[in-house]
């Protein structure tokens, strides 16, 4: 039975609450509470619909909240779907890691092995288990935005009989997943972008220098006390990778100052609001460890591969933003990930990952698969991409320089489109 029922305009809501093992090889042991969120046209609330349950970017990204036009695939998923959105183990009102949580922990070890139940293979296991519990003897379609699109591929790996279509924006992870790749392959697109951005805003570029030398020379505090840095104000590079970025970022550095001697209390709290991951830690803390497949460790490859690009240092002029990149200074100058320093730095170096991704299983997989590609994707290179479109059976890919990253919220035509392409193959498996 849901926890609650009501509606919100156009859509009747149903929240569930269900337990889960923490350790997914210990069933018996402790449990965490998993949330999950049914959504359906309030018109067709008796209607045996077809299910597409929706896997949020990441990682440590909760399910968006619906509202009217939000998030935009979501009418037209609700024409002939009820949507599903779970909540990943962690976050939104599912047991949710904080600061707090980990303040907890006596040692890095401990606080390791925790953030390790947090991975891919178990949010899918909770996904299968909410699958059987509230829809018992039913496929579904799924939806993966970003790492959703990882945790696709780790479905199809470990439940592919649960899947009756697969739906992926963005986010076809490499299947053999190696973190040092990733960024020799993202640094010079991040590099790309800072230059693109400096093209189509070229005073920017004096901008940028004035706020930087400013930090530079000067002891410049964020509203929570956190100390501004150069490398920290490179870090709003992220934004990049989506439609507004580059407008997002500008508009930032035109009101930088308020004074010639003096950074703007906007500048600084917007600073701190997009850098200080107090609402979604795990996106921060986890986010190497995700390329952690079978033997090796990660060791910061982020940092280790910043330093054979020399362009992104901080004293480099013009400044180049970084992107999707944690890095170990994070954790000792941000005050909301400082309690996470020590299991992370733990995780960097363990040397044995659970895999995440079967590549025999998928070579073979019978479940129809359309994705789409991002050509100039900031996060998730297109070239890994295309090598696993080519690896996975039954995936039919479309590659556009069209959208930026995160093309599935703008509007509904790349959801339509994906699920079109699954339709002409022979539409999803039923029964």
């Amino acid at each position: 039975m849901p926890v609650a029922e009501y509606t919100i305009p156009g859509m009747l809501i149903r929240d569930h609450l269900l337990p889960v093992p923490l350790d997914w090889s210990k069933p018996e042991g402790a449990t965490i509470e998993l949330f999950v969120r049914e959504v359906v046209d309030p018109t067709k609330r008796h209607d045996d619909l077809p299910l597409l349950v929706f896997l949020q970017g990441g990682p440590g990204g909760k399910s968006p909240r619906p509202t009217k036009g939000s998030p935009s695939w979501l009418a037209e998923a609700l024409k002939t779907h009820r949507v599903i959105l779970p909540d990943q183990r962690g976050t939104g009102r599912s047991t949710r890691i904080e600061a707090a949580t980990m303040a907890g922990f006596a040692n890095g070890d401990a606080a390791a092995d925790y953030l390790s139940h947090f991975r891919a293979d178990s949010i899918v296991d909770d996904f299968e288990q909410a699958r059987k519990t509230l829809f018992p003897k039913k496929r579904w379609e799924s939806l993966g935005q970003s790492y959703g699109g990882f945790l696709t591929l780790t479905y199809l790996s470990r439940y592919p009989e649960a899947l009756a279509a697969c739906y992926v924006a963005g986010g076809l992870a490499s299947l053999v997943p190696n973190a040092d790749e990733v960024y020799r392959r993202t640094y010079p697109r991040a590099a790309g972008k800072s230059r693109l951005y400096y093209k189509r805003y070229p005073d920017d570029v004096a901008r940028v220098t004035a706020i930087a030398d400013f930090i530079d020379g000067n002891d410049v505090r964020l509203p929570d006390g956190d100390r501004l840095t150069v490398k920290r104000l490179q870090t709003i590079g992220i934004d990049l990778g989506m439609a507004p970025g580059h407008e997002n970022v500008h508009w930032l550095i035109d009101e930088a100052f308020s004074a010639p001697d003096r950074l703007s209390d906007h500048f600084l709290f917007s600073v701190m609001s997009l850098t200080s991951y107090d609402s979604g830690p795990l996106f921060a803390a986890l986010q190497e460890s995700i390329y952690g497949h079978g033997a090796g460790a990660t060791n910061w490859a982020a940092e280790r591969v910043r330093t054979t690009h020399p362009e992104f240092d901080p004293a480099a002029r013009p400044l180049l933003f970084t992107g999707e990149m944690m890095f170990p200074w994070m954790f000792e100058e941000i005050h909301s990930l400082r309690p996470f320093r020590a299991g992370v730095e733990t995780l960097a170096a363990r040397q044995s990952y659970s895999k995440l991704y079967d590549p025999t299983r998928l070579a073979t997989n019978q479940v129809p698969v359309s994705a789409v590609v991002y050509y100039d994707d900031l996060y998730v290179d297109a070239g890994l991409s295309l090598e696993t479109a080519a690896a996975v059976g039954n995936l039919q890919h479309w590659v556009t320089n069209e959208y930026e990253h995160d093309g599935i919220r703008q509007g509904g035509n790349v959801f339509k489109r994906l699920v079109e392409m699954v339709k002409e193959a022979g539409g999803p498996v039923r029964g």
